[in-house]
């Protein structure tokens, strides 16, 4: 009878050889009871992988030797680099060479196939991913800087009258080439990125299909390409050039309409990653000692509540009614979108792509506005949707609360999966007020969750994986009135600005409180920032925008 079975064919523990077993470490191809494997766990110089006995991969065979065929190959010779058995050993060829156990081998090999795994799927990968984010930015960024030359080009033609419209015809000519050929480059690399993700997705998918398969063979000649993909491809910098002009002289008009500068592709090499990457910094922008508005926007609504950037001179408002309007800083109504059920929307973003989201807090909907038209992704069941912004990564974060009132959570989506959602501290304390206030919400820089709880007086700011960072409950100075929170915002600086009473908070990213700005405001509610960090203030008693410069 086998040493660790009963007369009742009751597989034993391979450590204690007493208990039951009930789980296997695939690292070590050992089987565990519940005691043994709990000190086995404890021993932090392996990575061991402890799993129920039932669930474990099969266990790996002796590879037959190629040379002498009915031998297996239970030994690895570390000089040859190749699996050998006892045969070749002897047989004097690897005499002097170091030769370990096969399975040993096999652990190490795995674990180390394990590591360029994990550092693939989390560092390498995401670092592409990032840059393919980045060169679409840059390419939105473009097509509005060369859509504001060509407009300056058709200005200064139109005031000129038939002596400038020749030279107004070439210099137009010449920003379209001028931006093709930056378009060019940059769709360039971005096709050069893509392909370098393509191999990464095909080496990620080997290494699984690898580790799955337990294969000696696979896993010994396998060669890691890691050091390859750390160093990131180079990275296409564009530089948009500007018109610069002159007063009017008509026998000189070609000099004074204004000269393009040669065109200007650089490239910056991408950094081999380190091992604990660094944040690229935006330019600092210092705050103004008087903050002042640059433009007012009349919505025509009779109460205003929200307002989204579309750009830097467009913005989508939400007001009192069931219609939504996208506006230019003139005030011209560019056009509008009444929800699909008739109800008012309780909040309205803009994603990155350009699209429009609102949510319904009547029928408990999440919406996508999409080419003029509505599509509802997400449908709540026992939570009605408040709040919602989109992050950087193109998720939407949904601030809602429980058909009773009685919870408050944030929830984040991809598409129409929930990816996350954020409701209690470690605790197990609710992070946010129960009741009907709306919380709006905005994701900092940093990444960071900033919620306006108007009903707890204070933001609530948790990490990216929902741990709470701090709660800033107003200005210590401040006796007059009570902090009242409603919208909220971040720009590049990852400054944090909230709206209370008639007045603003700046605060950096940490909940310090920096400064107010005031602009004589009147019931600040909705806020945003563009691209620029230019603030736009939906007033709820004025029913307008303010646009304030504030860097």
């Amino acid at each position: 009878m086998h040493p660790r079975r009963s007369a009742q064919e009751v597989l034993l523990c391979d450590l204690c050889e007493t208990v039951p077993l009930q789980s296997h470490c695939e690292l070590c191809n050992i089987n565990l009871c519940v005691n043994c494997a709990v000190k086995h766990l404890s021993d932090s110089s392996k990575r061991h992988n402890v799993v129920p006995f039932l669930h474990r991969k099969p266990t790996p065979s002796y590879p037959k030797c190629s040379k002498h065929t009915d031998k297996h190959c239970e030994m690895f010779c570390e000089k040859c680099g190749i699996p050998v058995c006892s045969t070749c050993v002897t047989s004097g060829k690897h005499k002097g060479h170091d030769i370990s156990d096969i399975m040993e081998k096999l652990s190490a090999k795995t674990e180390s196939l394990q590591k360029d795994l994990e550092e693939l799927e989390t560092r390498i990968y995401p670092r592409y991913e990032g840059m393919v984010s980045d060169v679409e930015t840059e390419k939105a960024e473009l097509e509005m800087k060369y859509g504001k030359l060509t407009t300056d080009a058709d200005e200064k033609g139109e005031i000129l009258h038939q002596e400038i419209t020749a030279i107004a015809n070439r210099r137009k000519s010449a920003i379209g080439e001028m931006k093709t050929k930056h378009l060019d480059a940059l769709n360039k690399n971005t096709e050069e990125i893509t392909q370098k993700m393509a191999e990464l997705k095909q080496i990620i998918s080997d290494l699984k299909s690898m580790l799955k398969s337990n294969d000696v063979s696979l896993t010994s000649t396998y060669k890691s390409r890691n050091s390859e993909f750390r160093s990131l491809p180079p990275k296409v910098r564009v530089t948009v050039p500007s018109l610069s002009a002159q007063k009017i002289n008509k026998d000189q008009l070609n000099e004074m309409f204004g000269s393009l500068p040669p065109l200007s592709i650089n490239t910056e090499h991408g950094d081999t990653m380190k091992s604990a990457e660094a944040v690229s910094s935006p330019p600092v922008k210092p705050l103004l000692d008087e903050p002042r508005v640059t433009a007012t926007i009349d919505t025509g609504y009779h109460r205003l509540y929200s307002v989204s950037c579309l750009s830097e001179d467009q913005v989508w408002t939400r007001g009192n009614n069931d219609t939504m309007k996208l506006l230019n800083l003139q005030s011209k109504l560019l056009t509008s979108i009444q929800t699909k059920s008739g109800n008012l929307p309780a909040d309205i973003a803009v994603t990155r792509d350009g699209d429009l989201v609102y949510t319904d807090y009547r029928d408990n909907t999440i919406n996508l506005i999409k080419n003029k038209q509505i599509q509802t992704v997400i449908t709540l069941q026992g939570w009605v949707p408040r709040s919602v912004c989109c992050t950087a990564g193109n998720d939407l974060l949904v601030t809602m609360i429980s058909d009773d009132l009685k919870q408050s959570k944030v929830v984040r989506y991809s598409g129409s999966t929930q990816k996350q959602s954020i409701q209690f501290d470690d605790q197990g304390r609710p992070l946010y007020s129960s009741g009907d206030y709306i919380k709006y919400l905005s994701e900092n820089r940093n990444l960071d969750i900033c919620v306006a709880d108007c009903e707890a007086r204070a933001v609530v700011v948790v990490n990216q994986s929902g741990k709470l960072r701090f709660r800033y409950t107003g200005h210590p100075s401040n006796t007059e009135q009570s902090f009242k929170p409603f919208g909220i915002t971040t720009d590049s600086q990852s400054h944090i600005l909230t709206a209370d009473n008639h007045r603003i908070h700046i605060l950096d990213q940490d909940g310090q409180f920096l400064r107010y700005i005031h602009c004589d405001l009147r019931g600040p509610w909705g806020l945003c920032v563009d691209i620029r960090d230019n603030l736009f203030v939906a007033e709820y008693d004025t029913a307008k925008v303010k646009t304030i410069q504030y860097l």
